[in-house]
């Protein structure tokens, strides 16, 4: 049983010092004074019988009991967060939302039809979509922020606690300007000549590019920009001489608009399974399997 003594004010207060990393923070946040932001968090401390954060000049640290606290406090207050905003849907007419994270690749390639499908399937179903890395978005699942997460299955790793049904596979592209020199003879051992936007280390596909380089005998690239923004990578790769390594999704319509040119690399070794991830043992809500399967609707008629 909780003890009666924890208030929601206790689990606010604690979330917030962290989320802004100071007791100051947390008091502009809060619209409290900072006196009353230390007197709450010692009350939370004395109650657990625990110090939950080591304050000094840069800020606060977290406590090995504070870690713990920390992981069931933002979900609790994420979970609370989703019970009212169901109970505002209600109230503005039946309307739900879901929460979705879409890795880029998704958020080009599928999402745009899923949104077009369910805006005349299902039109009460709001979709709240958060294009983002893998690391960043798993992390924000397992906080409660998100309903689900569509992209590439990551490493075992970062999949802990997570439960994944896929539904296609995909493999990475190699991409660069309509005339650019490599296309004239092209040879992996030439992209050390080359720039390249390379996938950041917290992206799905990091691990399957850097396995995919090791064994063609490609080492660290000189001139190498690590980036997951396909928002920066469509201006820059089309008037410059990069090579940009992207999943297919993210450059498909690039691709067939002529914008961008895959190099005529086998990549199929860096194939890998797309699909929807939610946190294990989570019961899906309706608004959730109505995207699944507007997602699975979508790639049935693709096919």
């Amino acid at each position: 049983m909780i003890d009666p003594r924890i208030k929601f004010r206790h689990i606010q207060c604690f979330v917030e010092i962290v989320r802004q990393g100071s007791l100051k923070g947390a008091s502009e946040r809060l619209n409290l004074t900072q006196p009353g932001v230390s007197r709450t968090l010692k009350d939370l401390e004395e109650t657990l019988g625990a110090i939950l954060l080591e304050r000094d000049r840069g800020g606060v640290t977290l406590t090995p009991q504070g870690e713990v606290f920390w992981h069931f406090a933002q979900t609790s207050m994420a979970a609370l967060q989703q019970g009212l905003d169901g109970v505002d849907q209600l109230t503005r007419g039946g309307r739900t939302v879901v929460a979705v994270g879409a890795l880029p690749s998704v958020a080009a390639s599928l999402m745009p039809q899923v949104v077009a499908h369910l805006a005349t399937a299902a039109p009460k179903t709001q979709m709240h979509i958060v294009e983002g890395a893998h690391g960043d978005l798993v992390g924000r699942l397992r906080a409660g922020a998100l309903d689900m997460v569509i992209g590439r299955l990551g490493a075992v790793e970062t999949m802990q606690g997570l439960s994944f049904t896929q539904l296609y596979t995909e493999v990475v592209d190699m991409v660069v300007r309509p005339g650019h020199p490599l296309l004239r003879a092209p040879q992996l051992a030439s992209l050390r000549d080359w720039p390249v936007i390379y996938p950041p280390r917290d992206s799905a596909i990091y691990g399957l590019v850097e396995t995919f380089m090791l064994a063609n005998g490609i080492g660290d690239l000189p001139d190498k920009l690590e980036t997951v923004s396909g928002a920066f990578a469509h201006v820059y790769t089309p008037v410059s001489d990069a090579v940009w390594i992207i999943s297919h999704g993210v450059v498909a319509p690039a691709l067939a608009a002529g914008r961008l040119v895959r190099l005529p690399f086998d990549t199929g070794p860096t194939r890998g399974p797309i699909g929807v991830m939610t946190r294990a043992g989570q019961s899906a809500s309706a608004a959730s399997d109505t995207v699944l399967l507007a997602a699975r609707k979508v790639l049935a008629e693709r096919d």
